[in-house]
């Protein structure tokens, strides 16, 4: 009893590190996004090059879930985390003396790789450290600072931008990962020493595992249908519906803000509930606000802030199915969780970019194509978890610690 306050201070500890890490891998993106249009200027090329300065960060992000996915389930999880973030520093000190914009673009997709291992480590990690309720709740935590990177980040960026010259961001990356690596070293007895009890099994298993796959599509569609909204959302605002990009800022605001309640809820509401009802309700209410964006679309509505009010639904309904719903995903992988995250996150990853490109083309037209295609993916997720078959009730909470 008396080890019980040191082992909480110890799991709050690791959790923290793993926070600051999977942070710093988003921030690589918003961080950097106010030097881009500086980037010409500095080391030649043209705008729509150093855009790629962006994609190619995202495209390497994506490349690196499924490669730390593997090398999770073959080697010592902690090990990697700190052979990642040692990457992440070295090459965003690299990327901070790219001769060129061509190489910089490199540099950057080398870089997201890199940096992707906390966001595929985390989740099997925060289960082993935690009891079910509290690991929901600590995801749901580590969701809502994600959510407010996008907001938070490009801010820092600006004032790097101005005192730093454009390397400033990357320098910040490269110290604050320094630092990172440096804690966990220094308390990586704390870190749980997962390998995966499917070395060899590659990912072939999870993608024919219909468990697996309903919370993991689920999860996928309904925050993918949320995120292709919000990419299509700035454009909609100013040139279909007449607005501002102050419109789209207070809908975004508020809308984390109705996420970051429900997901820092949905622990104890999971407890109360059960995590099966809490998925199932925060999908359908999601998709549901989706539906009732599009219905007010088909009537004709053109207020731009009536937008953020009908959008809360959406993210409530994501805040309070996202955590549980990643949990059981990580569970249904069956000891497979470096690459059942690595999954989840790349299923995000590419419904999110597959819906914005399909809505892409008639963005300028209004706010039916856009409602249209988000809604549609929003729905898929109640689909997913119709069609598809949960978990038996007594495996989520398997090897949870004492």
């Amino acid at each position: 009893m008396s080890d019980a306050p040191n082992a909480r201070a110890r799991r709050r500890l690791v959790f923290a590190l793993l926070l600051v890490s999977t942070t710093l891998g988003l921030a690589g993106t918003d961080l950097v996004l106010p030097a881009v249009p500086a980037l010409p200027g500095s080391l030649g090329g043209s705008p729509a090059l150093a855009q790629m300065v962006l994609a190619s960060f995202v495209a390497g992000a994506g490349a690196g879930l499924v490669l730390f996915g593997e090398l999770g389930a073959r080697f010592n999880q902690r090990s990697l985390l700190v052979l990642s973030l040692a990457s992440y520093a070295l090459l965003s000190q690299l990327a901070a003396h790219a001769p060129s914009l061509e190489i910089l673009v490199g540099l950057r997709f080398v870089q997201g790789a890199s940096g992707a291992a906390a966001a595929v480590f985390a989740p099997g990690m925060i289960r082993h450290l935690f009891s079910e309720r509290d690991a929901v709740g600590a995801l749901g935590l580590l969701g809502s600072i994600e959510a407010i990177i996008p907001a938070l980040a490009p801010v820092a960026g600006v004032w790097l931008l101005q005192h730093l010259g454009w390397q400033g961001s990357f320098h910040f990356l490269a110290a604050s990962s320094v630092a990172a690596c440096g804690l966990i070293l220094l308390r990586r007895d704390a870190f749980p020493a997962l390998v995966s009890r499917h070395g060899s099994t590659g990912y072939l298993p999870l993608l024919r595992d219909p468990v697996y796959l309903r919370y993991a599509l689920s999860q996928a569609f309904t925050l993918g249908g949320l995120l292709t909204f919000v990419f299509g959302a700035p454009v909609v605002i100013t040139q279909g519906l007449g607005g501002t990009l102050g419109d789209f800022i207070v809908m975004q605001v508020t809308g984390i803000a109705f996420f970051m309640l429900t997901a820092n809820s949905a622990g104890w509401l999971s407890e109360k509930l059960g995590a099966e009802r809490l998925i199932a309700g925060g999908s359908a209410l999601s998709a549901g606000g989706a539906l009732g964006l599009l219905v007010y679309a088909l009537a004709g509505g053109t207020e731009p802030l009536m937008l953020a009010v009908l959008f809360i639904p959406v993210n409530m309904g994501l805040g309070f199915r996202g955590p549980p719903g990643f949990y059981r995903a990580v569970v249904a992988s069956g000891g497979n969780e470096a690459r059942g995250s690595a999954l989840v996150l790349l299923a995000i990853l590419l419904t999110a970019a597959g819906g914005t490109a399909i809505a892409a083309p008639f963005v300028t037209g209004g706010l039916t194509p856009l409602a249209l295609v988000a809604a549609a993916i929003s729905a898929l997720s109640v689909l997913t978890l119709v069609c598809l078959p949960g978990m038996p009730a007594d495996t989520a909470g398997a090897d949870d610690p004492g």
